[in-house]
């Protein structure tokens, strides 16, 4: 049943279906052909798949950063950024950085930050004389962080489906988040230098009490969400809805850059938004229930201990295998998929569930700015208006810096784990 399986999958890729629907399509083909099992299965597997309760806060993150976004917030914490960091040459560059680290402390969604910020930032450096394609690069790798930094959709889906703490992720996620931007900080300054861009990004920065105070209660999203979840005072999913709640009551009574005529909109936008993942989820629940029945994964199992001679050389080999994976296949589907089968042969390796989720993450958010299907790459050119082919060249120094940030990540336990043990 294995190879009709993965089959059945690349067949349902190569002619282009959607990711959700080849991957429902391949188990349905794998339970009516390649097992005993009866139709009924599937039903079945595709509701328990959803039936989790920490998959609730998926919608309510979606729905809050959605609200955040047409609130009023993105402008304000770009405002923010800016009078830290924007006084300096590249100061554009890197307040795009540093602002989709706040965001994404309240988005999770890489794409989400993508559109929020880069419709602000782009054009702004495109003014100050930036090369489209680099200003383009520069916001779809800063993107990255909407899925590093905590709260973090895919985080959520691996907590889900490996049966991993959620909260244990979230506090995981801060050191190797802090770790990529301030690799890309420091990306964005140098390469600014060199091909001596942003001389004037500072000329219209706002002083740093002025804009502290304009973007105050966007600030308070994040610290409401992580410090209630670290503090314990309540779960990721509460949280979730604590955050939607916060946003819509900001969007429309404080910062008033909202209506009550635009909520049927970003209600609408979110619920397809939320619809598409949940059905990526559904479908990879079934596919993933067929893969450990047919034993796949011990197989894997046996073949990486007699492969490999201890855990450095499975990480190396993980790292390989998920950059090649996210360059094609969308990040919560690859998730699904593939970690639960290779966490358990991590854990086996003496690799620590939890950082094997980051190193997971973190691969997978470098797959959304790799051709040809990172999806960061489609959203930035689309913001910047240009062709997404135009960002290649401008790719390879980001990519290769996060590259580095992600082997640091990879052989350093304590990155992930050092904040887990001090909160």
């Amino acid at each position: 049943m294995n190879a009709a399986l993965v089959a059945a999958l690349l067949v349902f890729f190569s002619l282009s279906i959607p990711v959700a629907v080849a991957i429902g399509l391949a188990a349905i083909v794998g339970v009516a052909f390649f097992s005993p099992l009866p139709l009924l299965v599937v039903p079945q597997k595709i509701f328990t798949s959803i039936d989790s309760f920490p998959l609730l806060a998926v919608p309510f993150f979606i729905l809050a950063g959605n609200l955040m976004t047409h609130g009023g917030v993105s402008r304000r914490l770009v405002d923010f950024a800016k009078s830290l960091v924007g006084g300096v040459q590249g100061g554009l560059a890197s307040t795009c950085v540093v602002t989709c680290m706040i965001f994404a402390a309240i988005s999770g969604s890489s794409v989400a930050t993508t559109f929020a910020i880069g419709a602000i930032l782009v054009p702004a450096m495109a003014r100050h004389n930036y090369p489209p394609p680099m200003a383009a690069t520069i916001q779809a790798t800063s993107a990255e962080l909407g899925v590093i930094i905590p709260p973090s959709v895919p985080m959520i889906i691996f907590g889900v489906s490996t049966e991993t703490s959620v909260t244990k992720l979230f506090i995981a996620g801060i050191g190797p988040g802090v770790l990529v931007a301030g690799a890309l900080i420091v990306m964005t300054q140098v390469w600014c230098r060199l091909k001596g861009i942003g001389k004037e990004d500072g000329d219209d920065a706002l002083p740093i009490v002025k804009s502290t105070i304009d973007a105050f209660w966007a600030l308070m999203l994040p610290v409401i969400i992580l410090g209630g979840i670290y503090g314990g005072i309540f779960t990721p999913t509460e949280a979730a809805a604590v955050s939607a709640v916060y946003a819509l009551v900001v969007g429309l009574f404080v910062y008033r850059e909202m209506s009550f005529s635009d909520l049927p909109r970003i209600f609408r936008g979110s619920a397809v938004a939320t619809g598409a993942i949940m059905l990526i989820i559904a479908t990879a629940g079934l596919f993933s229930f067929l893969v450990s029945l047919s034993g796949l994964p011990n197989v894997i199992g046996s073949w990486a201990e007699a492969t490999f001679g201890g855990a450095v050389g499975f990480l190396l080999f993980v790292n390989v295998l998920l950059l090649l994976v996210g360059m094609f296949v969308e990040t919560s589907a690859a998730i699904l998929v593939l970690a639960p089968i290779l966490t358990p042969i991590a854990v086996g390796f003496g690799v620590d569930p939890v950082h094997f989720g980051i190193i997971v993450i973190v691969n997978l958010a470098l797959g959304m700015v790799t051709p040809p299907l990172g999806v960061n790459l489609f959203a930035a050119a689309a913001v910047a208006r240009i062709p997404v082919q135009s960002m290649f060249r401008s790719l390879i120094v980001p990519v290769l810096v996060v590259f580095g940030a992600l082997l640091l990540i990879t052989f350093v336990p304590a990155i992930s784990l050092w904040p887990a043990a001090h909160l």
